[in-house]
């Protein structure tokens, strides 16, 4: 697939997690996806396979997690997100990386603040 039509993929699946369509969100992700979160927080890690990430998704759902998707950055195998987040009453930006392959997101990888992670989900 080239960039653009990954990117619109990509913005659809943003707009449906923040609308709470889980089914609408996830309807990209390949059933054995790979999603790793940065850092030592209580949620970091490696999430394998579509149902540990939709019980990670719960679990921000759990906080108030949201995301505003800011920029979008893309060639025929990834994009990325230039997001400003929230949970629990604090923000930050952080920048999202999707791989796809065959129209569906094999690896999400994000990178953003760590600390801020840590303080509202505590550490490992």
């Amino acid at each position: 697939m080239s960039g653009q039509e990954n990117i619109e993929k990509t913005k659809a699946a943003y707009a449906a997690f923040s609308a709470g369509d889980v089914e609408a969100a996830s309807a990209d992700l390949d059933d054995q996806i790979e999603w790793i979160v940065a850092g030592n927080s209580a949620i970091s890690g490696t999430y394998r396979g579509k149902e540990e990430v939709l019980g990670f998704w719960m679990r921000l759902a759990g906080k108030g997690f949201s995301t505003r998707p800011e920029h979008f950055l893309a060639d025929d195998e990834r994009v990325v997100v230039l997001t400003n987040i929230t949970v629990d009453g604090e923000s930050a930006d952080q920048a999202d990386v999707l791989t796809f392959r065959d129209g569906k997101v094999v690896k999400f990888q994000s990178a953003g603040d760590t600390a801020m992670q840590e303080r509202v989900w505590g550490s490992k």
